[in-house]
């Protein structure tokens, strides 16, 4: 077994391609409408899905936002450097919420950004 997808629902699916692709780097892997159901899927990631886990964004086509609730926590990916990928992430207009720095209570270097719908993503470094 292992870890194909994770699913977030999104209000704008080119803003939220946008955000993934161009200030976070990843590929669009795959995009389709399904008229029938009213919904688009695109999937991004850092490398093909055969080999790596990826984000499948769902665009449903009468819904510009959603409640993110409390029980969601964030995405994580591993960067070289947090610091320098903060940078880069600001640099291409991405929001930080928390900049790299020390976690609390531990020594590992984390930050996070936030997505156009409001999901965080935990950038951590080497462990």
């Amino acid at each position: 077994m292992r870890m194909l997808h994770t699913m977030l629902r999104v209000g704008d699916l080119h803003r939220s391609i946008d955000f993934y692709t161009q200030v976070l780097g990843m590929k669009l892997l795959r995009q389709k409408d399904y008229p029938d159901g009213e919904f688009t899927l695109a999937f991004v990631g850092f490398g093909d899905e055969r080999d790596h886990t990826v984000i499948e964004l769902t665009y449903n086509w009468d819904t510009d936002s959603y409640d993110l609730g409390n029980g969601f926590g964030h995405l994580a990916i591993e960067v070289d450097d947090v610091y320098a990928a903060t940078e880069e992430i600001r640099n291409r207009g991405g929001k930080i919420i928390r900049d790299a720095g020390p976690m609390n209570a531990g020594t590992t270097i984390i930050a996070f950004v936030e997505d156009p719908d409001g999901y965080q993503i935990e950038l951590i470094g080497p462990r």
